[in-house]
């Protein structure tokens, strides 16, 4: 019972900071499409058939914003589907919940792994430094979100064993 109220917790905590990567990643779009004509127009030619320039940060920094944003609509799809599963008590929706969090954390680190990119290279915006930061506390944060609900599955899976009669 305890692995219920930290998965729910940790989904709820998962669902503002996917929200926040979300956000982040939006206005880095937005920002990458506004002000790419007028900066790639000085560009050579294969820079300018990629038809979002990004004007900031560095060379990961195209890459770290589409998986970002990315990782973000499905974490926090997976973290309002999975709050909804974990308040229904059937297996089926708990494997569902585990499925679908193994995925996001799996993107998250896709795009954690780019962040760490982009901060090794260096010369990045407060922006970026903070949707770098929020994919890094997310990747790990939602470790323990998989980790418990994967526990939560082995419980509801117990439990209807033992009500079956099939220990």
């Amino acid at each position: 019972m305890a692995s219920k109220a930290v998965s729910c917790m940790l989904l709820s905590i998962n669902t503002i900071l996917y929200f926040i990567v979300i956000v982040a990643a939006s206005w880095a779009v937005n920002h990458g499409i506004v002000k790419s004509r007028e900066t790639a127009s000085v560009l050579p030619m294969p820079a300018r058939i990629f038809p979002i320039y990004f004007p900031f940060g560095n060379l990961a920094t195209g890459f770290l914003i589409i998986y970002s944003l990315l990782a973000g609509i499905v974490g926090f799809i997976t973290s309002l589907n999975g709050l909804h599963n974990l308040a229904q008590w059937d297996s089926a929706s708990q494997h569902v919940a585990a499925a679908s969090s193994l995925i996001s954390w799996l993107l998250t680190l896709l795009a954690m792994g780019l962040a760490c990119k982009e901060i090794s290279i260096g010369w990045t915006d407060s922006n970026l430094r903070t949707l770098e930061t929020v994919l890094i506390i997310l990747s790990g944060t939602q470790l323990f979100c998989t980790g418990a609900i994967h526990i939560r599955v082995e419980e509801v899976v117990r439990s209807e064993m033992e009500i079956g009669g099939r220990v």
